[in-house]
């Protein structure tokens, strides 16, 4: 989400009041670049939605049941995409440790309408930790008694819920054995398929060169184990491009090369590709 800086000149102050700027509580909608994703009812996706929709099966609503990255993949995407939003950034540190041992802090209270951002921001504000280490204590995976409540409850089922609300997925249950589960099966497919077009442009180099929020949505799905989910039209040999393209994006955001900077690359994200690069569905 790289936004423009709107420029308002004043040609007479006195004349001219001014606006106080909003408090902690008050809500500020973003912008999206224009590439971005809508659902039904004109409302930008997040990051960890669109993660989620890739993943989720359209007539049976659910994840793999072998997928065990995309929950932890998902806290990433709520750092990067508070940093996005300029809520938060990395402390200053003449060391220049990794950018995944940096520290975060939060430069913007303001809440962003989304309540897992929201909640995970209260949760900075209170605690310094690296960003290796938030995506952690967000997962729940700490011996930190002290910290163990940092840990972020039911995310997948609540970012399919916000996607029910923006008119992408409906709600159903599916009955097993003993219990009902809910389930949240595509109910607007044009949405997941420009998502996946989007996707497959940035990795074959079709179109305008990608915006950093496409380059930070392909990077987490390959991280999840759900990019291949893009890549069931394309040839063999166009699916071998698109993972060596999308190889190529992983390490050159993580370094925070010159060229990820042009496109408004933060230290935020590359902390967490650096965390990603980790990982065994990379490795």
């Amino acid at each position: 989400m790289s936004s423009g800086i709107t420029q308002r000149r004043r040609h007479n102050v006195e004349e001219t009041p001014v606006e106080p700027a909003p408090g902690p509580s008050a809500f500020v909608p973003e912008d999206y670049d224009e590439d971005d994703v809508k659902g039904n009812k004109g409302k930008d996706l997040t990051l960890m939605e669109e993660i989620l929709l890739l993943g989720l099966k359209d007539s049976e609503g659910l994840l793999s049941f072998w997928n065990d990255n995309i929950s932890y993949v998902l806290r990433g995407t709520i750092l990067i995409e508070l940093s996005f939003r300029g809520r938060i950034n990395v402390v200053k540190d003449p060391r220049k440790p990794p950018f995944h041992e940096r520290m975060i802090q939060v430069i913007d209270e303001r809440l962003t309408g989304e309540v897992l951002l929201d909640e995970t921001l209260r949760y900075i504000k209170t605690d310094t930790d690296s960003i290796a280490n938030w995506i952690d204590l967000l997962s729940g995976e700490t011996w930190n008694l002290y910290k163990i409540g940092y840990q972020l409850k039911q995310v997948r089922e609540r970012i399919a819920k916000g996607l029910v609300d923006k008119g992408v997925l409906r709600t159903e249950k599916k009955s097993f054995v003993l219990f009902d589960v809910p389930t949240h099966p595509v109910s607007n497919p044009k949405v997941k398929e420009a998502l996946i077009q989007r996707i497959v442009d940035c990795l074959l180099g079709r179109g305008a060169a990608p915006n950093r929020r496409t380059i930070a949505c392909v990077c987490a799905a390959y991280a999840a184990n759900v990019l291949e989910n893009a890549f069931v039209g394309l040839s063999h040999a166009q699916r071998e491009q698109a993972f060596l393209k999308v190889d190529e994006y992983l390490k050159q955001h993580a370094d925070l090369t010159e060229k990820s900077k042009s496109i408004g690359t933060t230290e935020v994200m590359a902390g967490v590709f650096m965390v990603y690069s980790k990982m065994d569905s990379i490795l």
